[in-house]
């Protein structure tokens, strides 16, 4: 066990994915307060006008969708790293498909 863990501490891909978190991390932070602002403005926007801003929303959309792919990358449950690595998302998210494992335990019952 104890040469398991040292081949584990070792490996570079593990070190290099705790790089990517770090950085996602940030990008997390800013895109956290800039929604923040979208919520602010969107807000006045309909205070003055009555109705919503159609950029403001589907900024807030694209926003919240690429918050919700790094937190799946943050949270492990993706490998594929989002913008700017990646596309800038469009829309709300796709749906996640099952693992293997979920899909075991599926027909298990």
């Amino acid at each position: 066990m104890d040469e398991e863990l040292k081949q584990n501490i070792k490996e570079p891909k593990t070190w290099l994915r705790g790089l990517y978190m770090i950085m996602f991390l940030i990008f997390y932070s800013v895109a956290k307060v800039i929604v923040f602002a979208v919520i602010a403005f969107q807000f006045i926007f309909s205070l003055l006008t009555g109705k919503t801003n159609d950029r403001l929303t589907k900024l807030g959309q694209s926003l919240s969708t690429y918050i919700y792919q790094i937190l799946l990358f943050l949270t492990f449950n993706s490998n594929q790293h989002p913008y700017p690595f990646g596309a800038w998302p469009k829309g709300a998210p796709a749906a996640k498909k099952p693992t293997k494992t979920a899909e075991l335990e599926n027909t298990e019952e």
